[in-house]
């Protein structure tokens, strides 16, 4: 049973020659591009449901087709690199990669990141209410997140993965969240042992909250709470 189309971006012919029969035989379409031109051209032809991409491309780094692919693509992005470095990490996830995996990689695992990937893409979004807390506001049909400044609304400019996490703690304001449940509400089962992951989101999203008065308190050895900024008790 077919089940998705699959773009594996990567440059080395033994990645496509693992990969492919092993996508095929989960039931997936794997196409293939070699560079980074091929990616964004097959992106826009062939509407991948997912794109498994690779950093190290020959004609353009993959953290540049990564920001164009954002541009015109909403398809998950899962990047598999043998960049190690925390840094490369956190620009892939801030300019939208939905995953990183590194080089070398179990089949295994990759196969249920992408299977999460797929679900939590297929989801349908949260047409309910808006969330208010305090200047905060956000918007469940747009994905966004506003701060009101002096009667302005200014755009936080969350990505999609950040406005699901602030979602989740805004509708637990006050509430510990354990490691293992905010991952798996916001990622999947798949990643609830992926802690040192959601430290990255943590942080990243702590820097976007600085001037609306929240942040989110760790709870050592536990989780997180959203908090007012002056509780750390």
């Amino acid at each position: 049973m077919i089940t998705g189309n699959i773009l594996v971006v990567d440059d080395e012919p033994q990645i496509h020659r693992f990969l492919k029969p092993a996508l095929e035989a989960a039931g997936y379409v794997a196409l293939r591009a070699d560079t980074g031109g091929e990616a964004l051209r097959l992106a826009a032809s062939a509407a991948p449901d997912l794109i498994l991409l690779d950093l190290g491309l020959p004609d353009m780094d993959g953290q540049v087709v990564l920001a164009r692919l954002r541009a015109f693509c909403a398809a998950p992005v899962i990047v598999l690199s043998a960049r190690d470095r925390e840094a490369e990490k956190i620009m892939a996830l801030d300019a939208g990669a939905h995953d990183y995996v590194e080089k070398p990689f179990a089949l295994g695992e990759l196969l249920a990141r992408v299977r999460a990937a797929l679900r939590h893409h297929a989801q349908p979004a949260d047409s309910g209410p808006k969330l208010t807390l305090g200047a905060l506001a956000l918007d469940p049909e747009r994905r966004a997140a506003t701060l009101m400044v002096e009667g302005v609304p200014t755009d936080l400019g969350l990505t999609r993965i950040q406005y699901n996490l602030l979602a989740l703690f805004v509708r637990n304001q006050g509430r510990v969240l354990t490691h293992r449940q905010v991952l798996a509400a916001i990622w999947g089962p798949a990643h609830t042992e992926d802690i040192a992951y959601l430290r990255i989101y943590v942080s990243q999203l702590r820097r976007k909250l600085i001037a609306s008065g929240f942040t989110l308190i760790t709870e050592p050895g536990i989780g997180y709470r959203l908090a007012e900024a002056t509780d750390r008790g």
